[in-house]
């Protein structure tokens, strides 16, 4: 989990970068295509199960709610930096990380430990400290991004729900076909024809290699496997150091410099995700009864 989070954080700088040469929806409709497309010629070439329409058909309701509430995500938060600011943008979205333990324990029935708790409060105050640059007034965009943090925040809830019942790659495979679909209408609706020199481009062009392959195809099949032993809310947390090696890439790729805020805000996370991944009290607890037993 943390190594998809890396991925998405330090491809954040090649995103961008191929975002000003190409319409978001359209880079979105080739990504998630190009996603899909991988992972349908893994199960055609697969040997070991050969592959077939039926599995697909089955995981296809389950996999286009799923796709339906990812495509909302980077479809509302794409709308939001129209209207506000990145950074409060990012820090709405983030909020993901809060409101996903609320969504568990009201869908999963979980819920969140003392230490989860914590660790969600210290990860959004570092998001506030590493995203937000000043208070402005509250507009469109900002609604705009919180339903964004809704959408991505029940996308893994509902994942940890059906992940444990269903074949992982198939599911993976409709889920990423949902997205693609629904980017390729929005672009047709909102975004020029794509013009072949476009395309051609090479940030562009490496940009969707780096995300298709392994920002999309390799991380959600990597996200719904291992949510079938692990919990959303620690799996949100996890996900959290997103930004934080977004930063990081920023810094070593375009030398943007860190500050003490940033710094701060990026410790914040660090320690949160802790929190939710190491048992402290469960230690403490044991290391008690061990110097009981010692002084007995």
């Amino acid at each position: 989990m943390l190594g998809i989070a890396f991925i998405w954080g330090i491809t954040f700088v090649v995103v961008q970068e191929a975002i000003s040469r190409i319409a978001p929806f359209t880079f979105n409709f080739l990504r998630f295509g190009l996603a899909a497309l991988l992972i349908f010629l893994f199960l055609l070439f697969n040997k070991k199960e050969k592959f077939t329409l039926k599995p697909l058909f089955k995981q296809l309701k389950v996999g286009s709610f799923l796709g339906l509430l990812l495509f909302f995500g980077y479809a509302l938060q794409t709308f939001s930096l129209l209207h506000t600011t990145p950074g409060k943008s990012g820090f709405l979205t983030g909020l993901a990380v809060a409101l996903v333990p609320i969504i568990s324990y009201f869908i999963l029935r979980q819920k969140p430990t003392y230490q989860g708790i914590i660790g969600v409060i210290l990860a959004v105050y570092g998001l506030y400290l590493l995203a937000f640059t000043g208070v402005t007034t509250i507009n469109l965009g900002d609604l705009f991004a919180l339903l964004c943090s809704f959408a991505f925040g029940l996308q893994l809830v509902y994942t940890g729900k059906y992940s444990s019942q269903t074949s992982v790659l198939y599911l993976v495979l409709a889920q990423l076909l949902t997205v693609a679909v629904l980017s390729g209408i929005f672009a047709l609706i909102y975004e020029p024809i794509l013009r072949l020199e476009t395309l051609s481009n090479s940030a562009v062009i490496v940009a969707l290699l780096i995300t298709s392959i392994f920002a999309t195809a390799f991380a959600y099949i990597a996200q719904t496997f291992f949510q079938k032993s692990a919990s959303p809310s620690k799996v949100a947390l996890i996900f959290s150091m997103e930004p934080v090696f977004a930063a990081l890439a920023d810094y070593l790729w375009n030398g943007t410099t860190l500050s003490t805020r940033s710094i701060m805000g990026c410790l914040l996370i660090l320690i949160g995700m802790l929190l939710a991944e190491i048992p402290f009290l469960r230690y403490f607890s044991l290391l008690k009864q061990k110097n009981q037993k010692v002084n007995m």
